[in-house]
């Protein structure tokens, strides 16, 4: 499972835990406006074709595409 790490790698959190009480809002994170890292970018093509959805449109910030992750984990089972 993914350990959350430094803002700079919030893609490898997949988005702030409900469980982790330390655990940045993705609204709140100072760089949620750069533009997604490749990491989350290859993980929400991994999850979107799990899911059986189109990929993800490309122009998504770091913050919206961990707010995806997190719901394309609830729907694949891999936010468990």
């Amino acid at each position: 499972m993914f350990e959350r790490m430094s803002e700079k790698n919030e893609w490898a959190s997949a988005g702030p835990a409900s469980s982790d009480p330390a655990a940045k809002d993705p609204d709140d994170w100072t760089t949620g406006d750069e533009p997604m890292t490749g990491p989350q970018k290859s993980y929400l093509h991994t999850l979107a074709q799990e899911a059986g959805e189109d990929p993800p449109p490309d122009g998504l910030t770091k913050a919206d595409a961990s707010r995806l992750i997190d719901e394309l984990q609830e729907r694949t089972g891999r936010g468990r």
